[in-house]
């Protein structure tokens, strides 16, 4: 039967799984599902993922699953017997789940609704599809992240003790300068921003991150806890330069991940968090550590304790 195909009808296995017995062809061989009974379970390898399902639940919805195990449609099977499906098998599962419940789970992150979208889409599974975009529409009308912007010292006090949660206030106002900036305070100032807009979206679920526009100062980090001030990094300095003075702005990236893990510290917690105590501990008298490489650890830190509690006291994920 070399030159023939290796087209054949499956017949019921006494066994608990049905397989494809090989038929003359090297590798892979093509088959139909018809007259199986139902409820016996068929090996499926899907981009690699191995799974195992019954023929009732592949079948159960008008779907291209029902097509493939209903004998319309050709199936590919290795020599082992394993139902091959050329696809990335990451979100089967759910698919599965889908099929058996009529209801799943969707993933926490917009990128993963999207891809299990996609596969929801060529397996025709209309009711996952109309799911997965009702929440893709849902998380786009809701806000990421809200930063208030203070307009006054009273709303500031109003909304750092109207609040549990640890508050982190960047003020930044380039023009209250009295004096030209030196060539990368721009530049700084600009980090500084884009530091504060980059934990806002990562923890804002934990710690309230506020705007100040009104303040005396041009750039500068406060940071509170237990609805009072627990540290200040001010960013600005006078220096002179060809006999002028001019402003400088920094950027102390290592300080403000630490402050900002100091502030961790007076969550609400059911009990001590010792992972953030050692990580805010100061380090040995060790002075070889650069500002950057001081940076990248305390980010890599932020980043452990972050995935540590939220997989320790409830399910949300890390901000994008």
């Amino acid at each position: 039967m070399s030159g023939e195909s290796c087209l054949h009808q499956l017949q019921p296995q006494t066994g608990p799984v049905v397989s494809v017995s090989s038929v003359a062809c090297p590798k892979t061989n093509t088959c139909t599902y018809r007259g199986v009974t139902s409820n016996k379970y068929v090996q499926l390898n899907v981009g690699g993922n191995l799974y195992h399902s019954t023929l009732q639940v592949l079948t159960r919805q008008d779907t291209l699953l029902r097509s493939m195990f209903s004998g319309k449609m050709e199936v590919l099977t290795d020599k082992e017997g394993w139902i091959l499906i050329d696809r990335c098998g990451k979100h089967f599962g759910s698919i599965l789940s889908y099929l058996r419940d009529g209801f799943v789970t969707l993933p926490k992150s917009r990128q993963g609704i999207m891809e299990l979208l996609a596969e929801a889409k060529y397996y025709q599974i209309q009711g996952l599809i109309d799911l997965c975009q009702r929440a893709l529409q849902d998380n786009e009308e809701k806000a990421l992240c809200v930063i208030p912007v203070i307009t006054s010292l009273k709303e500031e006090e109003r909304l750092i003790q109207g609040c549990v949660r640890p508050a982190v206030k960047l003020l930044y106002n380039r023009g209250n300068n009295k004096y030209s900036y030196t060539s990368n305070s721009d530049d700084n100032l600009l980090k500084n921003i884009e530091l504060f807009e980059k934990l806002s979206l990562s923890y804002s679920s934990r710690v309230l991150f506020i705007k100040d526009v009104i303040g005396d100062e041009i750039c500068c980090w406060s940071f509170y806890g237990q609805r009072r001030k627990l540290a200040e990094v001010c960013c600005t300095s006078i220096v002179y330069a060809t006999e002028k003075k001019q402003t400088k702005v920094e950027f102390p990236e290592a300080r403000i991940y630490e402050e900002t893990l100091n502030a961790l510290l007076y969550e609400t917690l059911p009990v001590p968090d010792n992972s953030l105590l050692e990580a805010t501990r100061r380090r040995n008298n060790c002075c070889s550590h650069s500002e950057e490489e001081e940076a990248v650890e305390l980010r890599e830190r932020v980043r452990r304790i972050h995935i540590k509690r939220y997989s320790t006291y409830d399910d949300r994920p890390l901000g994008h």
